[in-house]
């Protein structure tokens, strides 16, 4: 694929790159194309209708396609840090020193307008190789790179990608040298949300625990190494018929609900976690711990109301069949027994009680009765005992 024919770009020297012209040589789909423009200024962009959007370097937005172009710019580190670069963009920065300063080889190729590949890293070859590899040792000066890698592992580990051991030297070292604590929650989240959303999201997680990253980013996921592997292996094993925009999330809550209430809620409020995404983990905590009481023993009626009372079943009631789902994958018949609880006491209403006169703490309390008497007769009538 060419630069598409745009009035606006004729006389601009203007290259696709990055992840377009990786994935579309791979053979995996292509969402989104970046370009490089080589030899213009911000005043030329603005002047053919582009929208300026970058802030730190200069990236405009196509006024219809809205596909972003970026001044061909290279960076020299000032700071620490992912943001800690000084970036340098003026028409004379050069495609090849564009993409010099990318992180993977894979991404630092880019086409003509004609289509011929403009490849100054062999990232063709690591592709053909199925390789991860750097592209210079500038690697280490963006501790970001640590967790892209990772993510971009838990993309194409099932083609066969692997890490070069050159770059797993590199990000150790970017850990040894303590970068990563110059990373800011909100884009450890957004690479970490990222990853979960690729085929393979553990691969993700076990990258960054080989190379030493995960004990300083996620510490309470490695202080069990057990529980670690066996929540990694939850990560496919969600709840049947989810809406596709909330498997994230609910990987998210598989990958935590093993931990307490206090580690869970310090890592959330270290990653400025979504409030959805918190709420969702602590309900698959919760229901945890329910099945693991069940597989003790039987489970009372009281303990049943006070699952569906925790998950606040009765004001969210969409909440419980995803988590009647995720009790099923792993005890059917207690899933069952809760599906058949819930149908009953759910219809036990508060207006019900209302028009026979009860109100306030009566109400609250004859309310609450009348849903453990609807569990006990889903349970047979057993509650003291189940």
């Amino acid at each position: 694929m060419g630069v598409p024919r745009d009035p606006r770009l004729q006389g601009l020297e203007v290259y696709r790159v990055g992840g377009a012209v990786r994935d579309a040589r791979l053979g995996w789909p292509v969402y989104d194309n970046d370009w490089v423009v080589v030899g213009a200024t911000p005043e030329a962009m603005t002047r053919r209708g582009f929208k300026p959007v970058g802030r730190d370097f200069p990236v405009f937005l196509h006024p219809e396609t809205h596909e972003e172009y970026a001044l061909a710019r290279t960076e020299r580190k000032s700071g620490h840090g992912y943001t800690g670069f000084t970036v340098h963009a003026s028409p004379e920065v050069t495609l090849e020193e564009d993409l010099a300063r990318r992180d993977l080889t894979i991404n630092a190729m880019a086409e003509t307008p004609g289509g011929e590949l403009i490849d100054p890293h062999g990232g063709l070859a690591d592709l053909e190789a199925r390789v991860l590899r750097h592209v210079s040792p500038a690697f280490v000066e963006d501790p970001l790179r640590v967790l892209r890698t990772a993510r971009f592992l838990a993309r194409y580990a099932g083609l066969g990608f692997v890490i070069a051991e050159e770059t797993r030297a590199l990000m150790a070292e970017l850990v040894d040298s303590g970068e990563l604590a110059h990373l800011v929650a909100e884009r450890v989240w957004a690479e970490t949300e990222k990853a979960l959303g690729e085929p393979w999201p553990e691969v993700y997680f076990q990258a960054l625990d080989e190379c030493g990253a995960l004990a300083p980013l996620l510490p309470e996921l490695v202080v069990d190494r057990a529980a670690l592997d066996e929540a990694l292996g939850r990560l496919h094993r969600l709840p049947e018929d989810i809406e596709a925009e909330q498997e994230i999330r609910w990987r998210w809550a598989r990958l935590v609900e093993h931990l307490d209430e206090a580690p869970r809620a310090a890592l959330a409020e270290r990653l400025r976690l979504p409030r959805a995404h918190a709420s969702l983990a602590r309900q698959a905590a919760l229901t945890r711990a329910l099945r693991q009481e069940a597989g003790h023993g039987a489970l009372s009626g009281a303990r049943i109301l006070a699952w569906l009372d925790a998950v606040d079943a009765w004001r969210r009631s969409e909440r419980m069949a995803p988590l009647i789902s995720l009790v099923s994958l792993d005890a059917p018949e207690l899933a069952e027994d809760l599906a058949l609880a819930w149908r009953l006491a759910a219809q036990v209403l508060p207006r019900m009680l209302v028009e026979e006169g009860f109100q306030g703490r009566e109400l609250g309390e004859e309310l609450a009765r009348r849903r453990r008497a609807a569990i006990d007769a889903a349970l047979g009538g057993e509650s003291e005992t189940r």
